[in-house]
């Protein structure tokens, strides 16, 4: 076999030839079509699309999802066993992502629930939440929990307190700020403005000053509203108030009902915080 290199010989392949212009034109056109047709899928998936993460929800659209499932909570409790709406509080300082700043959104709610009922108080409450929010009781670190979901990435836990009452807690966990959150708006006072005058006057305080007002909107489209203040004073200053049957005589805590008003006292040596609470119709 022979090393000779031939001359002469033409090579079988050479450079490619440029694509025609118009086909160059055409795939242009079929990039930028293309680039159009997936902004626009985008942006009505943003529209229209629930959200997939937590992330995708602002606090100010997260807010009415949480004072609405308080309302609801209210309503589960039963207008007996309510016990006060807690105001919102708005926590900054979480990280919704490495590179963004969150905050978090939590509304309380109290319940009555004597020394050993509390798990068939949760289990009631449970009941009678929407099916769409799965909620459950189950064995939590100090006893039972309720555990729900309220839609929109919001979380609902419940569980007893130790002195007769529990805690339903409502958390939007870490969010965008967006436009911050709004609270529902307060109208004028009604009954429970009138029992919590009531209890501030038995324990010797001045009710010049406007009570905070506390709402949440029912199913039904009414409010439960709590107006709350501080005083100083004892609980046998309100013993009168309760007609002898207090809801809950457990010191530090005292509850009495007032015609259709619940009202809860947290008395210390030194103040007493008061909530007078309108619950949601049966």
């Amino acid at each position: 076999m022979s090393g000779a290199v031939r001359t002469g010989w033409a090579p079988s392949t050479g450079p490619a030839a440029p694509a025609p212009a118009w086909r160059r034109r055409w795939l242009l056109v079929a990039t930028a079509v293309w680039a159009v047709l997936l902004a626009v899928l985008a942006w009505t998936s943003v529209r229209d699309d629930a959200p997939t993460v937590r992330e995708q929800r602002s606090l100010d659209q997260a807010g009415p999802v949480v004072d609405r499932a308080v309302g609801e909570l209210a309503r589960a409790s039963g207008a007996a066993g309510l016990l006060e709406l807690g105001p919102a509080r708005v926590e900054s300082g979480c990280r919704v992502t490495p590179l963004a700043d969150g905050a978090t959104l939590r509304r309380e709610v109290g319940v009555l629930a004597a020394v050993g009922t509390e798990r068939a108080v949760l289990s009631g409450i449970a009941d009678r939440l929407p099916a769409s929010w799965r909620a459950g009781v189950g064995p939590g670190l100090d006893g039972p929990e309720l555990r729900a979901d309220a839609g929109e990435f919001v979380a609902v836990e419940g569980r007893p307190t130790g002195d007769g009452r529990i805690r339903l807690t409502v958390d939007t966990g870490c969010r965008p700020v967006g436009s911050g959150y709004a609270p529902p708006p307060a109208t004028d006072a009604g009954p429970e403005a009138t029992a919590l005058t009531a209890a501030l006057r038995a324990l010797g305080q001045p009710a010049d000053a406007a009570p905070e007002l506390v709402t949440a909107p029912c199913p039904g489209g009414v409010l439960a509203r709590t107006a709350r203040s501080a005083a100083a004073g004892s609980a046998g200053g309100l013993t009168p108030l309760a007609g002898g049957a207090p809801l809950l005589d457990n010191p530090p805590v005292y509850a009495y009902r007032a015609g259709p008003v619940t009202v809860l006292a947290e008395l210390t040596p030194d103040a007493a915080r008061l909530a007078a609470t309108v619950g949601c119709p049966g």
